[in-house]
């Protein structure tokens, strides 16, 4: 069993026991999307530390762009309890790269793939150089920004 779903189970006890009902509830939506996930496609199976994370971050971004709706829609109050929850979410997420670190590393793969030269056509080949490196530590967006910055679109 995966030792990142453990920890959201322990933690989850540990909220209601606290009767911290904002951490409760966002430990159960992502549990639920663990097991989800665990039962879509033809046959069950159990998610490894890798996959969970890829859920987490999955919801998280969930969480993000619903609170840019909310803001957008005039409705502060809901859009805060989002971010409350990206926020609790945010520490089962491994430390996410700044902005440099993103640039430095689209810069070493348009380097090694000669990608500098294609223009934006090389832009599916250098993101997928790009995102194993950065899976669950960057969002994609940020980092096709950046790829599109250094191809020079």
């Amino acid at each position: 069993m995966s030792d990142l779903k453990d920890r959201l189970r322990a933690d989850l006890t540990a909220s209601i026991k606290g009767r911290d009902a904002l951490r409760s509830s966002t430990l159960r939506m992502v549990l639920t999307a663990v097991t989800n996930a665990e039962v879509a496609g033809k046959e069950a199976k159990e998610l490894s530390d890798d996959e969970v994370l890829t859920v987490l971050t999955s919801e998280a971004k969930k969480r993000r762009e619903a609170a840019e709706a909310f803001d957008a829609g005039n409705r502060p109050e809901l859009a805060q309890k989002e971010r409350d929850e990206a926020a609790i979410l945010a520490d089962y997420l491994p430390e996410q790269l700044s902005a440099d670190e993103i640039a430095a590393i689209v810069a070493e793969v348009v380097e090694a793939t000669g990608a500098a030269a294609d223009g934006m056509k090389a832009m599916g080949k250098v993101m997928g150089a790009v995102q194993p490196r950065v899976k669950g530590r960057a969002d994609g967006g940020a980092v096709a920004a950046e790829v599109r910055r250094q191809l020079g679109a």
